[in-house]
């Protein structure tokens, strides 16, 4: 089959031809349909040799939506033919956290040396996939592949960071959205269709603001020296009860700490490698700062309701597999408005 490899440090991922997986006992395959492209690919592909994490030849993508093409010996639960999405962060399904759902924040997974899709483990941009379990299967149920695809991630993760902050979100607040790409623009939406708080969006490019607006952002405000200072003067200087950073690079941080409220919540899920420090006077009092990772199956299963249901969508970019090189060189250069999505087989 053919799939997109990272092959070796420092070099532009390619297509080449590997063997076709079979699933063994306990392990579900599938015909990839959709798979998703996001920057924590590229953030995987600029770490350096030393202490590079993940064995290559890497299979990339840990977005991953298929049909079922083959069960192991002992798989219950799914059939041959099934529509699903994959939960990507897998962990030992025993311990404490994957007791309740939460195989994001596993305890084993490190000490047995569990990892996601396209994140360690052949991940979803190739033409099959092989799933570890059926748990980590969830019906589509009538969602269109390539349009469901990035919610796994790109809607996993901001739902999985704005529940936290719900409370907060009371009418009157308000609640900035800082990098409005591929996860930021899912944010706004969720935003808008779990909370009543206005919802503050920014970004460099007036392109990415205009795709801000047309997904509900209330307000879009160019991100430079002077948005902290727009966004206080447009919460009449309380700033914001909640910020969901998706850049997590040290200006935004530094925004993100500008124009917090107090008591509001600071949420980092960018992976931007920028700091903010926390010590009492560095930020208004009682602010909560946090850095999630992902989110839980049961999140999953709700956000793909949300999509069913018409309040959450990815505005999405396709592309063949044979391009999924070219995807990955427009993300970099900040040319996908939005989500880049790869067909396999289309």
């Amino acid at each position: 089959m053919k799939a997109l490899q990272y092959r070796s440090i420092g070099a532009a991922p390619e297509v080449v031809v590997v063997p076709d997986p079979e699933p063994g006992p306990g392990q579900v395959l599938l015909k990839v349909t959709a798979a998703g492209v996001c920057h924590s690919d590229i953030a995987v592909m600029s770490w350096p040799a030393e202490g590079f994490p993940y064995e290559l030849p890497l299979t990339l993508g840990h977005e991953g939506v298929g049909t079922v093409a083959a069960l192991g010996a002992g798989v219950t639960g799914v059939r041959e033919g099934d529509a699903v999405a994959v939960y990507g962060p897998w962990g030992c399904g025993s311990c404490a956290k994957c007791a309740e759902g939460k195989e994001n924040y596993c305890l084993r997974a490190d000490e047995l040396g569990i990892r996601p899709p396209g994140l360690g483990a052949p991940g979803s941009m190739a033409e099959y996939l092989l799933v570890d379990d059926p748990r980590h299967l969830v019906p589509l149920d009538g969602l269109d592949p390539a349009a469901a695809v990035s919610l796994t991630d790109a809607g996993l993760t901001p739902y999985h960071a704005i529940k936290r902050s719900l409370p907060k979100l009371v009418p009157g607040s308000t609640a900035v959205v800082i990098g409005t790409g591929g996860l930021g623009h899912v944010a706004i939406q969720l935003l808008r269709a779990m909370s009543p708080a206005r919802v503050v969006a920014l970004d460099v490019s007036e392109e990415k603001l205009r795709l801000a607006r047309a997904v509900g952002a209330h307000e879009a405000v160019l991100s430079d020296a002077q948005a902290a200072a727009t966004v206080r003067e447009l919460t009449g200087g309380v700033g914001a009860e909640a910020v969901f950073d998706f850049v997590g690079a040290q200006p935004t941080l530094a925004t993100a700490g500008a124009v917090a409220a107090v008591e509001g919540d600071i949420t980092i899920v960018g992976i931007g490698g920028g700091t903010l420090p926390v010590g009492f006077g560095q930020l208004p009092f009682e602010v909560s700062v946090s850095a999630p990772y992902w989110g839980t199956r049961g999140e999953l299963v709700e956000v793909l309701a949300l999509a069913r249901s018409g309040a959450v969508s990815v505005h999405t970019e396709t592309f063949s597999l044979d391009e999924a090189p070219l995807a990955y060189e427009r993300l970099h250069e900040g040319r996908i408005n939005g989500r880049a999505v790869i067909l396999p087989h289309g």
